[in-house]
């Protein structure tokens, strides 16, 4: 069975651009870090709209469609999420996680800080974070890749903003290419019983509504799958993310989205239809048969793809952020995306309770559509818990937890943010 990959985690969970970050420069250092939460809050959207899906249906990333779901309604449904969504909004995560990385420090370089132990301990942080996750609540957790990556990135924060952006351009040529010769391998071996596949995905539906120890055990077995995923193709592709963020970072791409409007119109221009056509060969290539040469082609077309599709999603949110209705788009999505950390994993476990015998065991129960619906709702409930939360405290309560690694101590409520 081919696990195809879900969205990644919150790039919030590799830093925190809190109320010092914002103070430093000014009222322009406050509206750069709000547009920056802004763009996370909404990634943080996108990233909840694919993981559900993986968390509704046992056959999903199958190849397979899920038996009890056969109507129209439910195949488009499918067939937007893996065009618009699927495989975009984590590369949106990894891009702020190496942008917010520079921020971290410049932090550091201020404050005079040890930075490379304190992100080692942020790293090791994430890792059990992930791993806790990945095994109690969902497998398709990116948490640990990003700790993994992190540590390569941490060794490469001397690179040039020039050479990082090639970096990421040859690493996501050379992955498409991977994938292609991948493709030409097994062309003509035929793809994976689809019949396997459906008792597969049955065992896996019922194990899932099972009780607790039943809901853990299903998980252990999916996650050899999601590793190998994990490491084939998101992996490569979100360190390029991280690459292309560094370099933004570097650069002050993000600094002042006014000046550098003509550029994010041509990454909507360029952005929308290479990324929206390549999403479709992505998801006509999700309705057959898994493992087939296909597949792999619709796999490394979407690597060259879906990145520009990212960027043309960021740089949309980011003119909507300058313009006369930034301000209030600003306030539903910064405060989601200032705690996106304890969001995502707060996601997965509602999700948990509504979707395995942790709770409502609505796994192969609930339609596609109803599925947006209840992920549109989480969101909503998230925007407005955070933003209450957020006024009382400094930290999201899960940031706050990573902080105290971080620094190796309680954090005191006085101390400036990095």
């Amino acid at each position: 069975m081919t696990t195809r990959p879900t969205a990644g985690p919150t790039a919030g969970a590799g830093a925190t651009t809190g109320p010092a970050a914002r103070s430093a420069t000014g009222p322009t250092a406050s509206s750069r870090l709000r547009d920056v939460d802004a763009l996370r809050g909404f990634a943080l959207l996108g990233v909840l709209l694919v993981n559900i899906t993986y968390m509704a249906s046992a056959y999903q990333g199958t190849g397979v469609a899920d038996p009890a779901f056969g109507s129209a309604l439910d195949g488009t449904v499918r067939f937007l999420t893996e065009v618009f969504f699927e495989a975009k909004f984590y590369l949106l995560f990894s891009f702020l996680f190496g942008y917010s990385f520079t921020l971290q420090l410049a932090s550091a370089d201020r404050d005079g800080a040890a930075f490379p132990s304190r992100f080692l301990r942020r790293c090791a942080g994430l890792f059990v974070l992930g791993l806790c996750h990945a095994v109690l609540l969902f497998p398709g957790d990116i948490l640990t890749t990003y700790a993994v990556l992190g540590l390569v990135l941490l060794a490469l924060h001397r690179i040039r903003p020039r050479t990082a952006a090639r970096t990421a351009v040859v690493l996501l040529c050379a992955t498409a290419a991977g994938y292609l010769l991948l493709a030409v391998a097994v062309a003509g071996t035929g793809g994976t019983d689809t019949a396997t596949v459906t008792e597969h995905g049955r065992q896996a539906t019922e194990a899932l509504r099972g009780d607790a120890g039943s809901v853990i055990a299903a998980h252990l077995r999916q996650l050899p799958d999601v590793v190998f995923m994990l490491a084939f193709f998101q992996a490569p592709a979100a360190f390029a993310a991280f690459l292309l963020g560094l370099a933004a970072g570097k650069r002050g791409t993000l600094n002042d989205p006014t000046g550098h409007g003509p550029f994010l119109r041509r990454l909507q221009w360029v952005g929308f239809p290479v990324g929206i056509a390549g999403g479709l060969v992505w998801a006509h290539a999700a309705q057959g048969d898994s493992d087939t040469a296909y597949q792999l082609v619709a796999m490394a077309v979407n690597v060259m793809t879906a990145p520009l599709l990212a960027a043309a999603y960021a740089a949309t949110v980011l003119r909507v952020l300058t313009g006369p209705r930034g301000r209030r788009m600003a306030a539903v999505l910064a405060p989601a995306g200032r705690m996106t950390l304890t969001n995502y994993l707060t996601q997965s476990l509602v999700l948990a309770f509504v979707f395995t015998g942790f709770g409502a065991a609505l796994v192969g129960r609930l339609a596609p559509a109803y599925t947006v619906l209840t992920a549109l709702a989480l969101f909503a409930a998230q925007t407005v818990f955070s933003r209450w939360w957020l006024a009382r405290h400094r930290y999201g309560p899960v940031e706050h937890l990573l902080r105290a690694v971080t620094l190796a101590r309680q954090p005191r409520r006085t101390e400036k943010a990095t």
